[in-house]
């Protein structure tokens, strides 16, 4: 079942690919689609009938050179069967609603098939992904990591004929060239030091990682925190953190379902997996760890700083992407692993549905984007509208203050993960989270205000004839309404529950299995609750025996359980407070915002112009690179080869030809001639060099 399910999208990207002309463009792209169904069919089986039993599937011999030895297999435990779900489950449904999307997509050249290799791309990256997330060993996750970015290379410049977005692709397949080297570093020293790439070893190498100094740059490293910090530069390329984050804005210049896919639920959240596949060894790890938390706490700020001000609809969901993949590095950085889980799985129904919806607005408003030119759409597209509405009390975080679990997807796992930063003692985690929670409440409902609410602006006749999308890219908003409703509070004890709860959903020992394994776990409980009878179990046993591995003294589960109220109802008051602010600048005073943008302009164009990433990227290394690579071309190429080598050939070459071709005179006695003297040369070479005895 496992294989077919990893391999169901390949067959779907070959058949729409090379068999579309065949058998027609229908029916190559309702049989992508109908694999992909299957595969997610299969990943729900998985998932529900999961024991929590790491198993190794093999599929075939892969790499054997010199100690290097490897399979191709797939590791199926409780971090695999999560992502296969949500990989899967958004891939389907993002084909299905393809449909509809793409239906009017113009042609851009006759008789071009750009739907098949649109579907052909869809299902490729679907592969891809699944390739990582099921990666026994650090090479072939690395194959899936990479075959994710050629994927999204080619759906971020599927309108290829637009300047910006080949622009768009070329920028996202750098930036993440980069991160991606770091990654590359990390693979090749976890190599150098432990002999193998496959994950149970290293996991298993982890405590004598913690113990071992590295030379690295001419300075001597903790092993555990470099190669953790090499690792997470990867994830840092992939899931856009700050620093490398100047792709993701750019990336929403592909077709909407494209952003739904890749940048809401999978390629995204990547960074995001690798993390806490790799717990066995960040929990070793604490310098990196810390550095992972404060730079997920920034990214979350500074992601949401700039959603206040944008215009785009679908830049102002990019930048909550952004935001919200900055809560979950918080949480894994705290070493809160399943919390992390928990936001990435959640997060995937409702920020698909926002995308989804977002395209259904572009799509009914006629491809137009800005959101200056919305308003009162909510009667025009009342399906759309309501699906919006619940991903966005999904993401702000509705709930019942106190309860834990009773509310919308985003705030039982987002809660969780406040709670978590607030526990693991990162109180600038803590706070910047919180502040980022305000300014994501009111970024979302000024999305939805201006969009759906006030007055028609922009174009009379867009207005007059917007209307609701086809019934296939409906299906699938209904479908992830219900996980932006339900998935939190369903799942809300398996990932953020008592230990032994959440230690037995990924598979992961009890602290008394520690005790005869490790040594630890003379403290089965912690704190007053134990003394009162509630099994608050710290799970651990070796790294690697679980889906997580969670270090013996980590108590952070049971401490964010029993964080004071304050802390608890934070996340609600600051939602709370940006909805007020919300409404305050769009429905009860709407030329407030104007206003206010004048008399702050510097600040305005700052976050308008996020922060300025590009602009210094753009000084510090393209304009150097450019001038680089103009020096070469002008001086080296044009100057030195085509000028003075090629001048020099010109005179030089022809003069040897010629004086070749008088050696050629087909007479026997001339070869004769010159085969003596050559004879005499070497006798008298060797005399003189003393080689004759």
């Amino acid at each position: 079942m496992e294989t077919i399910l990893l391999f169901a999208p390949l067959v779907g990207a070959i058949i729409c690919g090379f068999g579309h002309k065949m058998i027609g463009e229908k029916a190559a792209t309702v049989t992508a689609t109908a694999l992909l169904f299957l595969a997610a069919l299969l990943s729900w089986i998985t998932f529900l009938s999961f024991d929590g039993k790491t198993e190794t599937i093999q599929i075939l011999r892969w790499i054997e050179s010199g100690t290097l030895s490897t399979d191709w297999a797939i590791r199926l435990d409780r971090l695999t069967a999560i992502m296969l779900i949500v990989i899967t489950t958004v891939s389907s449904l993002v084909h299905l609603y393809s449909f509809g999307y793409m239906a009017h997509d113009p042609q851009w050249k006759e008789g071009e098939s750009y739907k098949p290799r649109f579907f052909a791309y869809l299902s490729f990256f679907t592969f891809a992904m699944l390739m990582l997330v099921t990666s026994d060993n650090l090479v072939q996750m690395f194959f899936g990591w990479e075959g994710v970015g050629v994927a999204s290379y080619l759906l971020i410049g599927f309108y290829y004929r637009k300047p910006t977005a080949n622009a768009a692709a070329m920028k996202a397949f750098i930036v993440n060239r980069v991160g991606d080297f770091g990654f590359a570093l990390g693979i090749f020293g976890l190599f150098f030091l432990t002999d193998s790439i496959n994950l149970s070893d290293i996991f298993a190498s982890a405590p004598t990682l913690a113990e071992t100094q590295v030379t690295f740059l001419w300075t001597e490293w903790n092993a555990a925190n470099l190669l953790a910090f090499l690792l997470f530069v990867g994830a840092m390329g992939k899931s856009a953190q700050l620093i490398l984050h100047t792709w993701l804005p750019d990336a929403m210049e592909g077709p909407t379902p494209v952003s739904a896919l890749i940048h809401a639920a999978t390629m995204v959240t990547a960074g995001v997996f690798l993390v806490c596949r790799m717990s066995p060894l960040m929990e070793f790890a604490p310098d990196a760890t810390a550095f992972i938390t404060v730079l997920g706490a920034c990214t979350a700020f500074f992601a949401a700083t700039v959603g206040l001000v944008q215009n785009d609809i679908k830049r102002v969901i990019a930048y909550s992407t952004c935001s919200q993949l900055g809560y979950m590095f918080v949480a894994a950085g705290v070493g809160m692993y399943s919390a992390a889980m928990f936001h990435l799985f959640t997060h995937a129904f409702f920020k698909a549905m926002l995308f989804l919806g977002a395209g259904s607005v572009i799509h009914a408003m006629h491809h137009e984007q800005d959101m200056r030119n919305y308003g009162a759409l909510r009667k025009k597209i009342p399906y759309t509208f309501w699906a919006m509405m619940i991903g966005t009390l999904a993401i702000t975080g509705v709930g019942i203050p106190l309860s834990g679990w009773v509310g919308f997807a985003g705030f039982v796992s987002k809660d969780a993960i406040i709670e978590s930063a607030y526990a693991g003692g990162s109180m600038f985690g803590f706070w910047a989270l919180v502040i980022a929670a305000f300014m994501t409440s009111f970024y979302s409902w000024r999305l939805i205000f201006m969009t759906f609410y006030g007055e028609a602006r922009g174009d009379k006749h867009t207005h007059d004839h917007a209307h609701e999308s086809p019934w296939t890219m409906l299906v699938p908003l209904g479908v992830l309404s219900l996980g932006a409703i339900f998935s939190g509070m369903l799942w809300y004890s398996s990932f953020f529950g008592h230990a032994d709860q959440v230690g037995k959903f990924y598979g992961i020992p009890m602290a008394e299995a520690a005790a005869e394994t490790d040594g630890h776990g003379e403290d089965a409980g912690h704190g007053d609750s134990a003394a009162e009878g509630e099994h608050h179990y710290v799970f651990a046993g070796k790294p690697g025996e679980g889906a997580l591995y969670i270090a013996p003294d980590n108590h952070i589960l049971e401490d964010a359980h029993a964080a004071p109220k304050w802390v608890k109802l934070s996340p609600f008051a600051a939602m709370v407070a940006g909805l007020v602010l919300a409404l305050w600048f769009y429905i009860w005073n709407p030329s407030l915002p104007k206003r206010l943008a004048k008399q702050q302009r510097p600040l305005y164009l700052f976050l308008l112009n996020k922060w300025y990433f590009d602009e210094i990227y753009n000084v510090i290394f393209v304009k150097p690179a450019l001038a680089i690579g103009r020096f070469f071309w002008k001086r080296g190429d044009g100057g030195t080869i085509d000028g003075f080598l090629n001048g020099l050939a010109m005179g030089v070459v022809p003069f040897f030809t010629r004086l070749a071709g008088r050696a050629q005179s087909g007479y026997i006695f001339t070869y004769a001639f010159w085969m003596v003297l050559g004879i005499a040369a070497l006798v008298t070479w060797m005399s003189i060099g003393g080689g004759a005895h």
